[in-house]
């Protein structure tokens, strides 16, 4: 039976720079196939000129609310002061809730859906069905940061992982239905409960990532959001840890970072033999003309998009053991795993010298991600969460 699902997001998705517009992105495309949807949308960034065009195809009423600087200065100060986690008082506007709610009277929607706990505070007190996907576990991921960040932004960081891990606990309640990114993820939230919360994996839209046989301008390529701190670590170890030790065989070997909005850290990283692009407008290029695809992820949490590309595009991949927890590729057949600076070289210097094993990992990887990540499958399971219905999955 066709519904109609109101969703509330932190973040416009388009373009699609980062993880959590990706996801949304595309859990929209595949609910519209079944499903009348109602989209409002934050944006503390501005709101890109194609954005509107770009969603208006899978949704039947479409609103953006602009976060001013002010308001966003204004609430974190408040937070500073109260128990509330500073990346939910930045994302929430008392006078959007209103809106939210005038909306949500209008459309009378038969459910209610939310992405990240940063949405929380706007729906979670209606009286609909509503779901909120946690996708990644916050509290997870600042615990990692806190470990590896400077002494100065520790305390910061600790203050910040206790309330995020209490507000993950408070909106269990507050919602009917959860969902999660993986099981990894999942068993670390922190609730009693938390074998309740249904896993939705992230996909990878093969029909777009898929096989080209370009020539090779790459041979190691590392790509995501370069701003955000798992990218940036990951991006500092491949250059200044893992390539070294490759350069000592292969000193001609040419490294490619691309992403949006490069830190200075990222950037610092450029040389002759490093190229940062920044933001590309189509990924596809950088993928199909480099040789082998190193995510050597320290921190963070969730399903690595970028992995899922790469293995789609035939890219014979590198990751650690904490990013592929959630992807549960077979080791040595499908992927490759470092554990060490050391480990990682040794592992590149094979692919790049060894042309039968990295056409190999590249069909596995290729086969795997095929068989058990695409949308229309991992849609299916929120579709089944949202409506109680059950939906064949044959993909």
């Amino acid at each position: 039976m066709k519904k109609t699902i109101f969703i509330v997001l932190s973040r416009i998705p388009f373009p699609l720079e980062k993880g959590d517009k990706l996801r949304a992105f595309h859990q929209i495309r595949e609910l519209s196939k079944h499903h009348h949807l109602i989209v409002c949308a934050l944006s503390d960034t501005g709101i890109h000129p194609d954005a509107y065009q770009a969603m208006k195809p899978y949704v039947g009423a479409l609103y953006f609310f602009p976060l001013s600087k002010a308001g966003i200065y204004s609430r974190l100060v408040k937070a500073a002061f109260s128990s509330t986690p500073f990346q939910v008082a930045w994302f929430f506007s008392p006078r959007i809730r209103k809106k939210i709610h005038a909306l949500i009277d209008h459309h009378r929607p038969d459910h209610l859906f939310c992405q990240l706990i940063r949405t929380a505070p706007y729906i979670q007190d209606r009286k609909e069905d509503k779901t909120i996907d946690y996708q990644d576990v916050f509290s997870a991921g600042l615990q990692r940061r806190r470990k590896v960040a400077p002494w100065y932004m520790r305390p910061l960081l600790q203050k910040e992982f206790k309330r995020v891990s209490n507000y993950e606990n408070l909106v269990f309640s507050r919602f009917d239905k959860k969902t999660i990114i993986s099981y990894p993820d999942r068993e670390k939230i922190p609730h009693m409960r938390r074998e309740e919360i249904t896993v939705v994996p992230n996909g990878v839209d093969t029909g777009f990532f898929k096989p080209a046989g370009r020539e090779k301008g790459y041979d190691v390529v590392f790509t995501g959001n370069m701003a955000y701190p798992p990218n940036v670590r990951g991006a500092e170890y491949l250059v200044r840890q893992i390539m070294p030790l490759v350069w000592k065989s292969l000193p001609n070997t040419r490294v490619v970072i691309a992403g949006a909005s490069p830190a200075k850290q990222v950037r610092a990283l450029a040389s002759t033999k490093v190229e940062v692009t920044g933001w590309v407008d189509d990924i596809r290029d950088i993928y199909a003309t480099s040789r082998v695809f190193v995510a050597p992820m320290q921190i963070g949490t969730g399903l690595q998009n970028k992995v899922l590309e790469a293995m789609a595009m035939e890219l014979p991949c590198v990751t650690s053991p904490l990013a592929n927890q959630a992807l549960k590729a077979t080791e040595g057949e499908e992927v490759l795993i470092g554990r060490d600076a050391a480990e990682y070289a040794k592992h590149v210097l094979s692919l790049l010298k060894n042309k039968d094993l990295s056409v190999r990992l590249s069909k596995n990887g290729h086969d795997f991600v095929v068989q058990h990540f695409n949308w229309e499958r991992t849609t299916k399971i929120l579709q089944t969460v949202i409506t109680g219905q059950q939906y064949l999955i044959t993909a």
